[in-house]
């Protein structure tokens, strides 16, 4: 099968070329990729700076597809159903964080498309656990993102806690931003994105999905923005989507006291200057948001069977496999909302 393979550490080295279609052994469960999401990881990635990815690997987590094969120890899901999965593959099962079913926090965990063959392939073999099957209302080119959506959910509601009549700032308005303001939006929360020159079109997404102001900090004063809408109280939950320090910093400069900055974004270097006196002197909570675990999916799943998430609405670039590195270069160059490989659009 064709797949586009991470084959060494470094920038680039990235290759399409055939593989070996994995089997459905064990408690596996074989799947025809319908769509590939391209992540922010999966960027890192190629520029040989995200230490996750152990090559040689196919990269790609995020997706879509119809089951093709289950393996003899599969109980519930079947052939033919449409599905997605998490991107857990494996975990040690033994640790506190396992058995809070936290996997995203297990020290041995293994991912889909960072240690194990992932989703841009024809072809990807996930854990049952792992697996869910679609409703019948979700598209799967929605459903291939429902992973960005999840850590969406886990950022905003399970580490958020946002709640109706929360003022909430987002800084970045890429894919996970977007997806961060729109799971606050369902919960009734008032939205602002802040982002800079090159996100005007990304500004049109995040209006258009209901945020309720979108703020080019090169033209506005964001600090000035939020204290005009909370009548100088500052926003209660403030989310850092970008990757970039200023923005985390400026976050914590104009969250309210006691209220919450959350850090979803993985920034450049494992050290960098946080202003810190801010956290101590105003009480505020800084939460670190690390992907998504299963009650995630859960959520995620459920808020677009409900239509209150729509996130197909954010894929602005379709590309075939063989025209992966295009998909990647526009996404690097922030020319894109969201890149999409797509495997196969006949897949319903």
């Amino acid at each position: 099968m064709k797949a586009v393979v991470k084959t060494e550490a470094g920038l680039d080295h990235m290759v399409y070329m055939d593989i070996p279609e994995p089997e459905a052994t064990g408690d596996l469960v074989k799947i025809k990729i319908a769509y590939s999401g391209i992540c922010g990881t999966d960027l890192h990635a190629f520029k040989g700076n995200y230490g996750s990815t152990k090559p040689p690997v196919v990269l790609g987590h995020e997706f879509s597809g119809i089951v093709v094969d289950v393996g003899p120890e599969v109980k519930k899901i079947k052939i033919g159903d449409r599905v997605t999965s998490e991107t857990t593959f494996k975990t040690c099962g033994v640790c506190p964080m396992c058995k809070s079913k936290d996997y995203n926090l297990c020290g041995h965990r293994q991912g889909l498309g960072t240690q194990i063959n992932g989703s841009m392939a024809e072809y990807l073999v996930s854990r049952e656990e792992s697996v869910h099957v679609l409703p019948d209302n979700v598209s799967l080119l929605s459903a291939s993102l429902t992973e960005p959506l999840a850590c969406g959910v886990h950022s905003v509601i399970e580490k958020g806690q946002v709640q109706p009549g929360d003022v909430c700032v987002v800084f970045g308005a890429g894919a996970i931003g977007q997806m961060v303001s729109q799971v606050a939006k369902s919960q009734g929360a008032t939205v602002i994105v802040a982002g800079l020159p090159q996100d005007k079109e990304r500004f049109k997404l995040a209006l258009a999905a209901g945020a309720d102001r979108c703020v080019d900090q090169m033209e506005e004063d964001i600090k000035a923005v939020v204290m005009e809408m909370t009548n100088d109280v500052g926003a209660d939950k403030c989310f850092e989507c970008s990757g970039a320090v200023p923005a985390l910093n400026k976050a914590l400069e104009i969250v309210r006291r006691k209220g919450t900055v959350v850090q979803m974004g993985v920034f450049n270097n494992t050290h960098e200057s946080i202003w810190t006196d801010l956290i101590l002197h105003r009480e505020i909570v800084y939460v670190g948001s690390r992907s998504q675990k299963p009650s995630s999916w859960v959520t995620a799943l459920k808020l677009m069977e409900e239509g209150t998430v729509v996130p197909e609405k954010i894929a602005t670039y379709l590309t075939p496999l063989e025209n992966w590195r295009e998909g990647f270069e526009k996404m690097m160059a922030g020319e894109v909302t969201k890149g999409i490989i797509v495997l196969d659009d006949t897949l319903k």
